[in-house]
């Protein structure tokens, strides 16, 4: 049943509960394999980000977990990793140095004019207050600043999965219904999915909203893209608590093979592999 997830986020960033939960979530759900991704440090403090110190109690708790639940599941340690400038992001040597299993890259932010880093990953609501204060009102040039830091982050490598690319998509389409339907926009969706093709990345259907908004990240109207593409795919929940471990992927597989995506990413046994969608 394809049940693995590598997209988590515990206690030790924003998530809300201990490390262990998730893993015995995991298991208790028959999880054949499991990563933990919490966010990663960023140059200065917020609420939702590891800081530095926490990084090797971080991996420290992990391979505790790992040799404790050595016969009940395959878990693999990663970090998600954001894309702030070219000093911060997930190419840099502190993080390539890291002994994790895999990495994802993300983008949660952008920078006004003033230089200002401003969090867009946010409520709708949130999103438009910001998108008025910082970015003039304008959904072309703050969305079109969003795929080019997606970009600028697959040209400069350093991870494995691309982390729900096109997430701006809900909150820009509250503020100007329809955009998401212009050619530019689906022309700068489509540069961004043919630079990851070229650049081998792996393309994350991310489900955390689906119950709640009734969206993936990508959203399931960009599946025949993605196929058309033939990028890779891995299914992640995103998971913030341990009862959501398995939030809206069945219903992401069901999309993906209606779409013609009949393969997903697994990790077995440390690498990366194609898998058949099975339910």
């Amino acid at each position: 049943m394809n049940l693995t997830n590598y997209h988590s986020h515990t206690s030790f960033c924003d998530g809300r509960a201990p490390m262990k939960e998730f893993v015995v979530e995991a298991v208790r759900q028959g999880f054949t394999s499991y990563g933990i991704s919490s966010h990663a440090p960023l140059p200065f403090p917020t609420h939702w980000t590891m800081e530095k110190e926490d990084v090797v109690p971080y991996l420290d708790e992990f391979y505790a977990l790992k040799n404790e639940f050595q016969d009940k599941i395959e878990l693999y340690i990663g970090l998600e990793i954001d894309y702030l400038d070219e000093k911060s992001n997930p190419s840099i040597d502190y993080f390539r140095n890291l002994p994790l299993d895999y990495r994802i890259g993300s983008v949660h932010l952008l920078k006004d004019d003033q230089g200002e880093v401003v969090d867009i990953d946010c409520s709708k609501e949130n999103f438009k207050e910001k998108l008025e204060k910082h970015f003039h009102n304008d959904v072309k040039s703050t969305s079109l600043a969003y795929f080019s830091r997606l970009m600028s982050m697959v040209e400069l490598g350093g991870f494995d999965i691309v982390g729900h690319a096109d997430k701006i998509a809900y909150n820009v389409s509250y503020c100007q219904p329809g955009v998401t339907e212009e050619e530019w926009y689906k022309n700068a969706l489509k540069d961004l999915f043919a630079f990851i093709y070229e650049k081998g990345y792996i393309m994350e259907i991310n489900t955390k909203a689906y119950h709640k908004l009734g969206v993936f990240y990508p959203d399931e109207t960009t599946f025949s893209l993605i196929k058309d593409m033939r990028i890779p795919v891995v299914v992640n929940s995103d998971s913030h608590y341990p009862e959501l471990v398995n939030h809206g992927r069945m219903e992401a597989f069901q999309a993906l093979k209606v779409a013609g995506i009949n393969c997903v990413m697994e990790l077995i046994a440390g690498k990366w592999q194609e898998k058949p969608i099975s339910i």
